[in-house]
């Protein structure tokens, strides 16, 4: 039995402006729906031009919206994206500005 490719779905799904790619994990609506009957080598090609399409996030100081903290935002993520997105996704961060510092984020995360 060969092994299965994992699906890049990131679980924040959310077509672009076009309506034809998720910016979450940048598949094609195509690609979403079929993946499950793809190929190996259907789901491989699929994943090496989403990689293509993945830039690094530039290094950004924030402060916390919730305490006030300064903290860097923009690195540390395993599909080259942000810290944060090894945490559950929150509907609402609730915290009135842009992004929460780690430690508010997964306070937060734990609570819901």
């Amino acid at each position: 039995m060969t092994e299965d490719i994992a699906s890049p779905c990131v679980k924040q799904c959310r077509l672009d402006a076009s309506g034809r790619y998720c910016t979450g994990c940048l598949r094609t609506l195509a690609e979403i729906s079929g993946w499950g009957s793809a190929s190996k080598a259907e789901k491989q090609a699929a994943l090496q031009r989403i990689a293509s399409l993945r830039q690094p996030l530039p290094l950004r100081e924030l402060n916390c919206g919730r305490c006030g903290q300064p903290f860097h935002c923009g690195t540390g993520g395993d599909k080259g994206g942000c810290w944060c997105m090894a945490l559950p996704p929150l509907a609402s961060a609730d915290s009135g500005g842009d992004c929460l510092c780690p430690a508010c984020l997964q306070q937060l995360a734990a609570t819901r």
